[in-house]
């Protein structure tokens, strides 16, 4: 990880164009000043709230920092930058699906193996197993759609609307009457275009975890299905262990930083619990 000196509160006029230049400079690319210029312009909606020497004050310090390279006219992120780019967009646009990622794969896989354990008891019939299982996975899946869908877009507006007024805070303390003025104007149609960004994340972010909760839980019904027994409750849940075992707590053990083993413990509690309470109640109904 980098040691970065930027600080995250935002003080001055620089930093919020410095937040700006991180957004909009994607990695590896390269950015003439005066389209950069044109894109703050754009976003003030034809206010001049930034002149071209308080861009380049904010490029001089990013280039003392390591985090662009100014060659002439031309900018570009470093490695660093890029780094530090990524963060903002994540913070920002919530461009990396964690939480649906996370909670698709684990509902998926928690409803085949509810619906794979419950055929195997019961033994059901292939054409009941199959039905059982779509409309139980299809009405899984269109739930936590919708939930991420509705309740994603409040969150991420409510977060968006405290991190302005904190930002609006900070900037309401800068001496300089002109600069304050540009710097609130600036933020505020900064987050006028976050909030359309939002949008279309949390869009994205509802079909990643509707497509990935049906995903992971028809995979294991489908080899339970199409294999003879007891090869089909054997590989079926091999399966189920493989995805959630690969794909859940190795991808929450990387973003979350926690050792893979005290993952791996919250993991199998959570899932044994979900699947004996769902077989119990289906089983007293």
């Amino acid at each position: 990880m980098w040691l970065i000196t930027l600080s995250f509160e935002i003080q001055e006029l620089t930093d919020v164009i410095r937040v700006f230049t991180l957004i909009n400079l994607g990695k590896g690319t390269a950015l003439k000043k005066t389209h950069l210029k044109r894109r703050i312009d754009r976003a003030c909606k034809g206010h001049m709230c930034v002149e071209m020497n308080e861009l380049d004050e904010a490029l001089t310090e990013m280039v003392s920092e390591g985090l662009v390279i100014n060659q002439g006219e031309i900018v570009q992120l470093t490695e660093k930058g890029s780094w530090l780019s990524s963060e903002w967009r994540n913070l920002l646009f919530k461009s990396e699906p964690i939480l649906e990622t996370v909670a698709g794969v684990a509902d998926g896989s928690i409803t085949g193996l509810v619906v794979i354990l419950s055929a195997f008891i019961a033994e059901l019939a292939t054409q009941t197993t199959i039905f059982a299982a779509l409309l139980t996975l299809a009405a899984v899946a269109i739930t936590n759609f919708s939930s991420f869908l509705l309740g994603g877009t409040t969150e991420d507006l409510a977060d968006m609307i405290t991190l302005q007024n904190l930002m609006n805070y900070s900037l309401s303390d800068i001496p300089n009457k002109e600069e304050r003025s540009k710097s609130l104007l600036l933020v505020k149609q900064l987050f006028s275009l976050l909030n359309k960004e939002i949008g279309r994340a949390n869009v994205f972010s509802a079909v990643v975890c509707g497509v990935t909760t049906f995903v992971a839980g028809i995979v294991p019904i489908i080899v339970y299905l199409m294999l003879p027994s007891p090869l089909d409750i054997i590989v079926s849940l091999c399966v189920v262990g493989g995805v959630t075992g690969f794909f859940l707590i190795r991808y929450r053990s990387q973003k979350t930083r926690v050792h893979w083993k005290m993952t791996l413990l919250q993991t199998i509690i959570i899932i044994a619990i979900a699947v004996a309470a769902s077989i119990l109640l289906s089983s007293s109904i």
